[in-house]
């Protein structure tokens, strides 16, 4: 199949917004005007990832340095339908995904992607790396993949640690730029937000808690208190537990 979405009919409003969206992204349009159209002239680049108006920036900028792009969602539940149908209709590029779908059409979007024999590989959460482990014929032709998440870092370390992983993989999660920023700030803000849609309710004066004071979660426990809450935080790690408890929030055994 060349594309696995919910409705093509979505493109012209998904086009607007990751117009809107590339308006924040100046890296990303930087690439897109510095980099020599043919940087990445006959690569094939598998990616797995949210599909959300700034993957869909990120993957104008690669078609446009001359990639072919395969495009899988990472989570059926953050797939935004219109930028999909906007990538396929005005973009021509293949993607595999949209919001809702059942378990085992994720299996077969991912499918989809390795089928393509990618040279790269863009990863968000491992499950595109790991697939093409457990099915190497169309690993051959991989140079090396990024994986972006904690979760997806520690999977394949593990690989890498039972002597499985058969290509490099850049940990982007170690990078300053992505713990220090995306996993704080970002994290903490949109895990909030997410909330707030779905709850509607007033945060000041509620109680919350959160499991864990890393990088996440010193972005959640700040943000929660900046509304008013009464921010309660569990950690295992002694050293954390106290950074928490000097940051101002209470420290309990969860």
């Amino acid at each position: 199949m060349d594309h696995f979405i919910k409705d093509i009919t979505l493109a012209d409003q998904g086009r607007k917004r990751i117009t809107w969206a590339a308006r924040e992204m100046p890296v990303i349009a930087k690439l897109r005007r510095d980099e020599p159209k043919n940087l990445f002239s006959g690569i094939t680049i598998g990616a797995c990832l949210h599909i959300t108006t700034e993957t869909a920036n990120l993957v104008l900028a690669l078609k446009e340095c001359g990639a072919r792009i395969f495009l899988a969602a990472s989570n059926p539940l953050s797939t935004q339908d219109d930028v999909s149908a906007s990538l396929v209709k005005h973009e021509k590029i293949s993607v595999f995904g949209k919001k809702g779908e059942n378990s085992v059409e994720y299996e077969q979007c991912i499918k989809a992607v390795a089928e393509k024999k990618p040279d790269l590989v863009i990863d968000d959460g491992a499950d595109l790396i790991s697939y093409l482990h457990n099915n190497s014929r169309f690993a051959g032709k991989v140079i090396g993949a990024t994986e972006e998440t904690t979760t997806g870092v520690t999977r394949i370390r593990n690989l890498e640690k039972s002597g499985k992983l058969i290509f490099p993989v850049i940990a982007v999660n170690d990078a300053q730029t992505k713990h220090f920023f995306d996993n704080r700030y970002g994290t903490g803000q949109s895990t909030v937000d997410g909330i707030l849609r779905a709850t509607n309710v007033l945060i000041a004066g509620k109680t919350v808690v959160v499991s864990g004071y890393g990088w996440c979660g010193r972005g959640i426990a700040k943000n929660f208190m900046g509304l008013g809450a009464h921010v309660i935080v569990t950690e295992v790690s002694p050293v954390r537990a106290l950074e928490a408890a000097m940051d101002g929030f209470v420290v309990m055994r969860l």
